[in-house]
């Protein structure tokens, strides 16, 4: 049996699957938690992936390991290969400010010309979690760390090397070894992915100098050997592994909720959405991933649960019991403002109450529908950039919920396609990991559920829209 890992070093912790190469069984896993904060030394990554990998029986017998990760991360490194500063993730919003700024100097002045600039040259407006703003602000507000950088790299393309065995005190030479995947390169602000190419323009402008980037390697080559020998795959960013985890092709959109929403596609040519709601990312196959995020999702259920003072399981069979449309009660789910559409200043709120349908099931219910119309709004960001939904790929922890699964079929009136839960990101990157061996991705086979696309219910969707656009987009 042979024998290939992957990884999944997220946010709040690591993940290691070891599969076996020709069919994807599950043989062994391990799993260590990351520090809270929004920056963090890498160092912290790197000894959670040594216990993950310990926990998983080690890598003697692997062939090959591939690492996806969380994308967007700032990691620089000076001259020697050392760490100059804590990394900033994604989720760190000091940069917005720099954001803006990108944008603005792009359009000299003109927010709506600089936007469009950016679109048309990466696919992706800068925003505060891209690299390319955590440079700028590095450069604004840590003038003396800026000079020092002499290479950038991300979360997973530092693990990678680190795998290679490189790290502080490589010098030069280490440094040049680094080497990412498209995919991940795509969320930098400074990569184009329809010309697969790095912008040294932008880095240039808004680092003060162009640093060493990783080699940007093909879906299916290796990037180097851990010291036992295994071949390292190039990784993804943790969207793309996804994808690959559950067997995504063009015309699937992926649908994810959990704590926020994701819908992304694999598409085969790339996107420039001017208004930004679409990220242009590229896949880890050689496709196209454009991508929309939503700030609301399973945390709606868990509030109208705790008003409900109902369980989760409770509310989904409230859910299922009230009619489609909640007889009339609509809720609008921006608890926590919105991404898309851009509403960061929103509200949540609920409309169309009557003493007749002011009832927990309608409550329920209103909750779900809220969430899937909020996603199929994704979804028709993504449509207007060209593309062609055939088959909708629900996953998350909201997704195991039948009241979802059935609602997104009658709101969405597209096949749903709900794969075993499981480690998505973990098991794309192992799947990477089996292909760089091979030289094809394999054929998995994946447990998974099929809800047919349901007699359509399009009142939902449009009351929906009509109330978002006469509460906040009008005004």
């Amino acid at each position: 049996m042979t024998l290939v890992a992957g990884i999944d070093s997220s946010t709040q912790s690591c993940k290691v699957v070891i599969r076996d190469a020709d069919t994807g069984a599950l043989i062994r896993s391990g799993r260590a938690s990351h520090p809270d904060g929004t920056e963090v030394d890498p160092e912290f990554w790197f000894a959670a992936l040594q216990e993950a990998i310990a926990q998983a029986g080690g890598l003697d017998d692997v062939a090959a390991i591939s690492v996806g990760g969380q994308q967007h991360g700032m990691v620089v490194l000076d001259a020697t290969g050392a760490v100059i500063r804590p990394a900033l993730l994604w989720n760190d919003t000091r940069s917005a400010q720099a954001a803006r700024h990108i944008i603005t100097e792009a359009g000299d002045g003109d927010s709506e010309a600089g936007a469009a600039y950016w679109a048309q040259r990466t696919g992706t407006l800068p925003v505060s979690s891209i690299t390319l703003a955590k440079l700028r602000w590095l450069k604004d507000h840590e003038p003396d760390n800026a000079a020092k950088v002499a290479a950038v790299c991300l979360p997973h393309d530092w693990l990678s090397w680190r795998l290679a065995g490189y790290g502080p005190g490589s010098g030069v030479e280490g440094l040049a070894a680094l080497g990412t995947d498209r995919s991940d390169a795509s969320g930098t602000g400074y990569y184009r992915a329809a010309e697969e190419s790095y912008d040294l323009k932008a880095l240039e402008q808004h680092l003060g100098h162009a640093p060493i980037l990783p080699a940007v390697a093909g879906p299916l080559e290796s990037i180097g050997r851990t010291a036992t020998g295994a071949l390292i795959g190039p990784g993804a960013g943790d969207n793309a592994a996804a994808g690959l985890g559950v067997g995504a092709t063009v015309g699937d959109v992926v649908m994810s909720l959990g704590t926020s929403g994701t819908v992304f596609a694999v598409a085969d040519a790339p996107s420039a959405d001017t208004s930004g709601l679409v990220a242009g990312f590229a896949d880890a196959t050689g496709n196209y991933l454009p991508l929309v995020c939503t700030l609301n999702a399973t945390r709606i259920f868990d509030a109208t649960a705790n008003l409900l003072q109902v369980s989760l399981t409770e509310l989904n069979d409230l859910a299922l019991s009230a009619n489609p449309g909640s007889d009339g009660l609509t809720l609008l789910p921006y608890f926590d403002g919105e991404r898309t559409p851009n509403l960061p200043d929103a509200t949540g709120s609920l409309h169309g109450i009557t003493r007749a349908n002011y009832t927990a099931p309608n409550l329920a219910r209103s909750a779900v529908e809220a969430i899937i119309c909020s996603l199929a709004d994704g979804l028709r960001a993504l449509e207007a950039q060209g593309v062609q939904a055939q088959r909708i790929i629900l996953v998350g922890g909201g997704a195991q919920s039948t009241a979802v699964q059935q609602i997104a079929a009658q709101v969405l009136g597209l096949p749903i396609i709900i794969p075993a839960p499981g480690e998505y990101v973990a098991d794309g990157a192992a799947r990477q990991a089996a292909g760089v061996l091979a030289g094809a991705f394999p054929q998995w086979t994946q447990d998974s559920t099929e809800v047919p696309a349901a007699e359509a219910t399009p009142h939902v969707l449009e009351r929906y829209r009509s109330l978002v656009s006469s509460q906040w987009l009008e005004k």
